[in-house]
């Protein structure tokens, strides 16, 4: 039975993923950021296994990953968890910089580093669920941008150095997804929120569960998934 570990499964594209994934009789492990979180999460996936830890706290998340029973192998690692806080740089406060470095960026490599071992067990895929802001900053997403480039500047350095060990490593960059966080940029934004104007995370789960699918003397190094408009 394949083994997934993923991050962001309480809504949007993380739970689509994980819908799917459980759907057709995988294994799940989910993170989740509390314990009350983790109770929601087993109500809604009985079968799967739960780890708590906060990504906004590396140190902690380091921890707690040294005291997990992680599986011997791993078939997939999926970072879609993400935080996202509008600024200028002029009025960037530093908790935030640090924030979104931290859940986006410092976290998933934390994690990435203790699930390497099963991960090479496996031959698994590791998939970083990046944005397109991770290929272009706009006003206002700096620090957003700033963690989403450096994301992918690791996945690159990550394939390089996995490919001999058989592990995939697939940076996917969705453009703006109906989801509970757009819904939040919108409100940063002063912006009426209408989730029929982009994508749905069910589609970006496709794509993920796809890389995942492919046979494994092919990869899929990165995927750009657009609004079609």
């Amino acid at each position: 039975m394949p083994t997934h570990l993923i991050t962001g499964a309480g809504s949007g594209i993380g739970e689509a993923v994980a819908r799917t994934l459980r759907d057709r009789g995988d294994r799940l492990l989910l993170l989740s950021r509390s314990g009350e979180r983790a109770a929601q999460l087993a109500a809604e996936f009985p079968d799967a296994e739960t780890i708590v830890a906060d990504l906004a706290d590396p140190a902690g998340l380091e921890q707690v990953l040294t005291r997990a029973d992680l599986p011997d192998r791993l078939d997939s690692l999926l970072h879609v968890a993400g935080a996202v806080e509008l600024s200028a740089v002029a009025a960037l406060p530093v908790g935030q910089l640090r924030e979104q470095l931290d859940v986006n960026l410092v976290a998933p490599a934390v994690l990435t580093r203790a699930c390497l071992p099963a991960l090479r067990g496996a031959q698994g895929t590791v998939v970083f669920v990046n944005s397109t802001s991770g290929l272009r900053a706009n006003p206002a997403w700096s620090a957003y941008a700033a963690s989403k480039f450096g994301l992918r500047g690791f996945a690159d350095a990550l394939r390089a150095e996995e490919a001999e060990h058989g592990v995939r490593v697939t940076s996917v960059f969705p453009s703006r997804t109906a989801t509970p966080m757009q819904e939040k940029v919108h409100d940063q934004e002063g912006k009426d929120y209408d989730a029929s104007d982009w994508i749905t995370p069910e589609t970006v789960a496709d794509a993920i569960v796809h890389v995942l699918d492919v046979p494994p003397e092919a990869t899929i190094p990165e995927l750009v998934v657009k609004v079609a408009r």
